[in-house]
């Protein structure tokens, strides 16, 4: 518009059809008006400004007709309230998104604290998988390239940020711990008892779809399940051997919460756990795997033949123990667990398997503790033309043996905690070091008691002989209970005087005649067998002796045996007629053996407690029918 071109109505209408700005016609409008003389102009003028102030309002009206609020009289809100208002419900929609918030962070912490509310979360996430995809949830097969500690070998050369990009591995264990910096996530697992970085970040992953997409991995996964792991071997920037994933997998999902700590009650009920949370503790169970090969591969290269005899017998023979019953419901009979495999191998040697050994578990009706376990694993071999001479030589080569796997060394001096780790006061308590090397110490039994200040008779087979041992154990404050047979009382002796005294390995040897029923009498020790029970850190270990195969004194040992029997000493041993008859188609010289593995097991792996060593110990029921809760008190692992 020219400066000079009058303003009109039409003007105004045109401009507004057009969309332009008059906001200049209403101020120049407002100008000239001060110029106007005549009624009738200035008239004009204003009607033309309103003209212009009603489009405004208009536009206005238009724009902020949603806004228009009723107040509770039924007014229209001014601009005060309405303003009012909506700071109001800002306010409020404010609250109840933190509320909300704060809502899901309790549920959240309710679910990783509850050990209740995370079991149904994560039933309601298998739900949710198996509705999804039935197979998804616990999948039938994830194909590993490799295991978790083959992995670490092969690549531990990796350098420092190296990825190989052109390598795809797969891996697979159990998540230990979960660490989160935004997108990136570490998941460090463990397989085969090596632990390993998984490495989840956004632009290496490549999987999709709503169980195994980035987002729902990183959402579902966690501590304790066992996943899957294909990516690209790697190692960060920290220095961590990793594999970066393209693609992870939950394989099963694990529903408990796993404590960080258990009591040591837990870790003997519920060993599966224990080494879940103490991957530390299956070195334990490895040793003891080493040992028995150790074990069987002396014996193999000596040429003896591994056998298998009944563990359950008419009659309870070849130890000195209680026995455990049972009943074959077939047959209506009542049978006993073995003790001790000792009389079936021997009727092997009468057969003409000269050399044969068996590792296996036996049963003792007898009580737990530190050292005692009712079924334990024992290994028995018999060798046709040797002694007990031999055995002691062939005892000490295969402890030498033991100890040089067991600690990957020639050092042949072994750590062992006798008396505990701590004192009452928490004080450390040192091991003592037991020393390997040969010869081990011998102490022959009746002049090592005798030696210990014990009056013990010559002659062991009178009922004298018996009393005189009895005044002897009350006289030196040695407790044993009833029956006091001679067997028995010399035994508490031998355990109080001698036994206490063999921190290092030692020989106790020739035993008298009636605390050995199987052994041979000795050549020039009368009244005594040729006998030797190997100790170490005060612990039995060993037994073995020169096998008595004369078939009529055996009858007549056993029959000694059934007299303490009928005494009431419910560890003797019974008649075993097949043996007897066995013996009597001719046993050639020969030379027993056994040894507990248990108890080697806890002095080679510095053990104080049996249960360490045995992956599901006898427990007594707790009121829980033995389950225990997931939250434990904390008490160190032994390892």
């Amino acid at each position: 518009m020219a400066d000079g071109e009058p303003i009109t109505e039409q003007l105004i209408n045109d401009a507004l059809a057009k969309g332009e700005d008059v906001r200049g016609f209403l101020n120049r409008l407002k100008k000239e008006e001060r110029d106007l003389t005549s009624d009738e102009e200035k008239a004009e003028s204003k009607r033309l400004q309103q003209l212009i102030i009603s489009s405004f309002q208009k536009k206005g009206s238009e724009k902020k007709k949603q806004e228009v609020v009723l107040g509770a009289d039924g007014k229209p809100l001014t601009k005060g309230q309405l303003k009012k208002l909506r700071a109001e419900e800002k306010a409020k929609a404010k609250a109840e998104a933190e509320a909300e918030r704060a809502k899901a962070k309790a549920d959240s912490d309710a679910i990783e604290t509850d050990p209740s509310a995370y079991f149904e979360h994560r039933m309601r996430y298998v739900a949710e998988v198996e509705k999804e995809n039935p197979l998804e949830a616990y999948p039938h097969k994830f194909p590993t390239t490799m295991r978790v500690p083959d992995f670490v070998e092969k690549y531990k050369e990796l350098k420092d940020n190296e990825i190989l990009n052109d390598v795809t591995e797969s891996v697979a264990g159990r998540v230990s711990a979960i660490r989160e910096f935004g997108k990136l996530v570490f998941y460090a697992i463990v397989g085969d008892g090596q632990e390993l970085q998984g490495m989840l970040m956004k632009q290496h992953y490549t999987a999709t779809g709503p169980t195994r997409g980035f987002d729902a991995i990183r959402s579902v996964v966690r501590r304790g399940d066992i996943i899957g792991i294909t990516g690209h071997p790697s190692r960060s920037k920290s220095g961590e051997l990793s594999v970066i994933a393209s693609e992870v997998r939950v394989l099963s999902p694990c529903l408990h919460m796993i404590p960080h700590t258990l009591n040591q009650d837990s870790r003997y009920r519920k060993r599966y756990l224990d080494l879940i949370c103490n991957t530390g503790n299956r070195r334990t169970f490895e040793t003891r795997a080493r040992i028995i090969r150790t074990l069987r591969n002396f014996l193999e290269d000596r040429h003896f033949l591994e056998v298998e005899t009944p563990m359950m017998h008419m009659v309870a023979g070849g130890a000195t123990a209680k026995p455990f019953k049972t009943l074959h419901n077939d047959l209506n009979m009542t049978l006993f667990m073995r003790v001790a495999p000792e009389l079936a191998l021997k009727m092997c040697i009468v057969g003409g398997l000269e050399r044969v050994y068996e590792i296996g578990r036996c049963f003792r009706n007898e009580g737990i503790d530190m050292t005692h376990n009712p079924e334990f694993t024992s290994c028995e071999f018999y060798m046709a033309y040797a002694d007990y001479n031999d055995l002691m030589e062939m005892t000490e080569d295969l402890i030498i043996e033991m100890v040089k796997k067991v600690t990957g060394s020639d050092e042949l001096v072994v750590p062992y905690h006798m008396n505990g780790r701590v004192d009452e006061n928490g004080n450390e308590i040192p091991p003592i070091m037991m020393s390997f090397a040969k010869p081990f110490k011998r102490i022959p039994m009746i002049p090592g008691l005798r030696e210990a200040g014990v009056d013990v008779p010559d002659d062991l087979s009178t009922e004298e002989a018996r009393a005189q041992l009895e005044k002897e154990c009350e006289r030196l404050d040695v407790q044993c209970g009833a029956p006091r047979t001679t067997a028995r009382l010399l035994d508490k002796l031998v355990g109080d005087l001698i036994e206490k005294n063999c921190e290092q390995p030692t020989f106790i040897t020739d035993h008298p005649q009636i605390m050995s029923p199987l052994a041979k009498w000795h050549r020039s020790s009368p009244g005594m067998t040729e006998r030797f029970e190997l100790f170490m850190a005060c612990k039995e270990v060993c037994n073995a002796y020169t096998e008595l195969n004369h078939p009529i004194v055996q009858r007549e040992r056993f029959s000694d045996q059934l007299k303490d029997k009928d005494a009431g000493d419910d560890e003797a041993q019974e008649l075993d007629e097949n043996f007897c008859t066995a013996l009597e188609y001719g046993l050639p010289p020969t030379a027993g053996w056994g040894m507990g593995i248990d108890r080697m097991t806890m002095f080679l792996t510095d053990s104080q407690n049996i249960k360490e060593v045995l992956l599901f110990p006898a427990m007594k029921p707790n009121d829980q029918g033995g389950e225990t809760s997931s939250a434990e008190a904390a008490v160190p692992s032994p390892q």
